[in-house]
């Protein structure tokens, strides 16, 4: 084959073919056109590669085989600036090599020249599956494989649409309007379209709806509209006008359907977060009203449900100090709560989990103005209004008399309320008033003191009577207990911080009340002493006792296992009573040290240890071998020989036993030990059932012994002798075993070795670890830094 004919071959595998078909016939044809072109002409072709003729290379496969014509084949090396794609235009598709360092306008001119498409300056490229157009900022997500379209133009796209909306008759408006709102995601038709004022045009279109458009061509507008802002181009500074024919959408003035209601929502959201003018937020205050927005909870549309959720929690962020007002009752009435139980029945994306921990977020942030507000001693009417408070919680514990009686003076008791002050728990007995100067968490503790004794009066009166029937030094101060829960609380539930973006965490049972704080106190306040009772403290273990009850809270309050109601919740702090709780940090810190020891310095260090360790033990089996022990004295057939004895004790030296007859009452000293056997005389020890082979007497029942033998040499084989022994305990036989083990160099087995190496290991492991203790170890060491540039340096000490 010529140079010329190798020319016209390659310029074959780049000449466009145009062809009718599907995206995932042109996915497979880039893939497969070469197999295709290989088996309608028997080419065997090791590997090819779309590059253009320049770039070719001439390489020979000169492998014949049977059956198969061989022929020559050009490929180069890889490179990753080329990316082999297949283009379409309507009907037409060219499988193309795009090459990434030359700009989009030549290969757009290109591909325009090869179908012979004039202007190609109205074309341009997008990705097929999402639609977008092809620029200079994205065109690095082009893949090997990719299937693109040739289109037109994001300018040429928007003059359609634009002169569409202008000139065209009904139906095309309402083309053009569906068209838009598709169109309206992608950025670059989005500025182009911005430019040549056709936000102006949709802003005119819906402002004058109720003339021109309604139906679907509302919602492509309203869509519309939304996908153009949400690029940020343009401020959501937006006109009176337009927003009441919005608000009109949801106000229900119009009679529209869910796919009109939720983007109207959504803008009106967007004005009160994104809008700068606080004129346009009042605006919306003006034309729509929490209840109608109420409303849409109730929408089967469950994106309706959450587009609504969204728009209370801005109305509830950014209204005006009286709307706000008006918008808590709102939310504390009983319908509210019944709307988002049954929203709370049915299965919650993350979106309206979101929005959920928001509302519950706002709701208990209500809270905050009590919480950081003090008693000020000067502000005499605020002082007034405390004092009544604290009387009422005197007079609920203490006073069981009718308050509307008048025939009881009040001067008759005056005499005890200071005693009354005491038991309550206050610090300040002459002015009580003054515990809540501190904030946070200020008055907000008083009012979840006072609903407590006032919605639960039974609890509150069996708690406080149970302190009082205390001793002096072990009464829990109730006053000083709700102060501290009541900051514990206000902590656990962030009150005061405003909501993360990027959480969607919230508990259910808040939303079954219209006083979900104090319902919280109620139950804790409870727990409080309740836990004080199981742990027996006194007042030296105050601060113990509540850090208790906040880790038994938030254990409550677990996220995998959310209370879904206050019952739940309490059902949950049982099972989390002190005892239990107990035990449960029991577990976690044994598994915390397992987790530990399986640490890979750990294991290196308890390789290190061990050997240490273990010649301890060693020692310890031997010292005690050497102090003797006292063995029922049996006969070679296995039998006990009654009230007969003897002793036996190791050498200091280690070199053998010494053992001789004694009462049941001796301990004979090593030199009163006639007898001698030499540690290289034992040939070996047997343990247990193994014994038997040893012992004539067949009959003796060894399970229920704790039987041993010492094997000696014998000086012919037919006379092997052997000592029988039977321990009086686990681990006398356990370590005498692991001693003989010791003196006859082998291993010891017993399950005390393993007890105590593992207790040792564990103590020493922990002895040098103290000072790492809240230091994560890494399972690497780090690397060991370089050596210096140079040694001229040196430490001179000061005489």
């Amino acid at each position: 084959m010529n140079k010329k004919d190798r020319s016209r071959s390659v310029q074959n595998l780049h000449e466009s073919k145009s062809f009718p078909c599907t995206n995932n016939e042109v996915s497979k044809a880039v893939g497969n056109q070469v197999e295709e072109n290989k088996r309608a002409s028997s080419v065997k072709i090791e590997k090819t590669r779309f590059y253009s003729e320049s770039e070719m290379k001439d390489v020979t496969v000169a492998s014949q085989k049977t059956g198969v014509r061989t022929t020559r084949i050009y490929k180069v090396e890889h490179q990753d600036h080329i990316k082999k794609v297949a283009i379409m235009h309507f009907q037409h598709t060219l499988l193309y090599e795009l090459d990434q360092n030359r700009p989009l306008t030549g290969i757009v001119q290109d591909i325009c020249d090869k179908w012979n498409l004039p202007n190609p300056d109205d074309f341009a490229l997008q990705f097929s599956e999402k639609e977008a157009y092809i620029t200079e900022r994205n065109r690095a997500d082009i893949s090997n494989g990719n299937v693109l379209m040739l289109t037109d133009s994001s300018a040429r796209s928007a003059q359609i649409i634009i002169d569409k909306l202008n000139k065209g008759s009904r139906e095309d408006k309402i083309e053009a309007l569906r068209v838009l709102s598709h169109k309206c995601v992608d950025q670059t038709f989005a500025k182009e379209f911005i430019d040549k004022g056709g936000l102006k045009m949709v802003v005119t279109h819906v402002s004058n709806s109720s003339k021109n458009f309604s139906g679907d061509p509302l919602m492509y507008l309203l869509k519309s509209f939304i996908a153009l802002m949400d690029h940020g181009m343009i401020p959501w500074d937006l006109e009176n006008e337009f927003i009441k024919e919005v608000a009109s959408c949801v106000s229900g003035d119009k009679k529209v359907n869910d796919g009109i209601v939720r983007p109207a929502l959504e803008i009106l959201e967007n004005v009160f977060m994104q809008c700068t003018d606080q004129s346009k937020v009042e605006a919306v205050d003006s034309f729509i009203t929490t209840d109608k927005v109420i409303e849409h909870l109730t929408s089967s549309n469950n994106e309706v449900q959450q587009s609504a959720l969204a728009l209370i929690n801005a109305m509830f962020m950014k209204s005006s100090p009286e709307n706000k007002k008006k918008l808590s009752a709102a939310i504390q009435s009983k319908g509210f709560r019944a709307n988002i139980t049954k929203i709370l029945e049915a299965p919650t994306g993350h979106d309206m989990a979101h929005e959920l921990y928001r509302l519950q977020k706002l709701i208990l942030n209500m809270y905050e103005d009590k919480m950081r507000t003090p008693v000020v001693h000067s502000n005499q009417t605020q002082v007034e209004l405390v004092k009544k408070t604290i009387e009422e919680l005197r007079r609920i514990a203490f006073d069981f008399s009718d308050p509307s009686d008048q025939s009881s003076s009040s001067a008759a008791r005056k005499p005890d309320v200071n005693k009354d002050w005491k038991k309550l728990g206050f610090m300040n007995l002459t002015d009580p008033y003054r515990d809540f100067e501190h904030a946070p968490p200020g008055l907000l503790a008083l009012e979840n003191m006072i609903y407590f004794a006032q919605m639960h009066k039974e609890t509150y009166i069996k708690v406080v009577l149970e302190n009082c029937g205390r001793a002096p030094d072990q009464d829990c101060p109730f006053i000083q207990a709700a102060i501290k829960l009541t900051s514990i609380l206000c902590d656990l539930l962030k009150i005061g911080e405003l909501p993360n973006e990027d959480e969607s965490s919230y508990y259910p049972m808040f939303f079954t009340t219209d006083k979900p704080l104090e319902e919280f106190f109620s139950t804790c306040i409870n727990l409080v002493n309740r836990t004080w009772k199981e742990m027996r403290a006194s007042k030296e273990d105050f601060e113990k006792v509540l850090s208790v009850v906040k880790e038994q809270i938030t254990r409550a309050l677990d996220r995998n296992q959310m209370p879904r109601t206050f019952e739940m919740f309490k059902q949950k702090l049982v099972v989390l009573a002190y005892p239990e709780l107990r035990k449960i940090w029991e577990a976690e810190r044994q598994k915390r040290e397992e987790s530990k020891a399986q640490a890979k310095p750990i294991l290196e260090l308890r390789a290190m240890l061990k050997p240490e360790i273990m010649d301890l033990i060693r020692r310890q089996r031997l010292t005690y071998l050497e102090g003797g022990t006292r063995f029922h004295k049996y006969d070679e057939k296995g039998n006990k020989v009654k009230n007969r004895y003897q002793y036996w004790r190791l050498a200091a030296n280690h070199k053998a036993f010494s053992y001789g007859d004694c009462s049941d009452m001796e301990s004979p000293a090593l030199e009163e030990l006639q007898h001698k056997v030499a540690i290289q005389e034992i040939k070996g020890l047997v343990t247990g059932a193994d014994c038997a082979k040893l012992l004539k007497n067949a009959k003796i029942k060894l399970d229920q012994m704790l039987p041993f033998a010492l094997v000696l040499e014998a000086s012919r084989p037919d006379e092997e002798k052997f000592f029988f022994f039977n321990a009086s305990s686990d681990q006398e036989a356990m370590i005498w075993e692991d001693g003989i083990n010791a003196l006859l160099n082998e291993p010891m087995r017993s399950k005390q070795t393993r007890d105590d190496s593992d207790v040792l290991l564990n103590m020493e492991i922990k002895l040098r670890l103290l000072e790492t203790e809240g230091i994560t170890i890494p399972n690497e060491p780090p690397p060991i830094p370089p050596l210096p540039d140079n040694f001229n340096f040196a430490y001179t000490m000061a005489v």
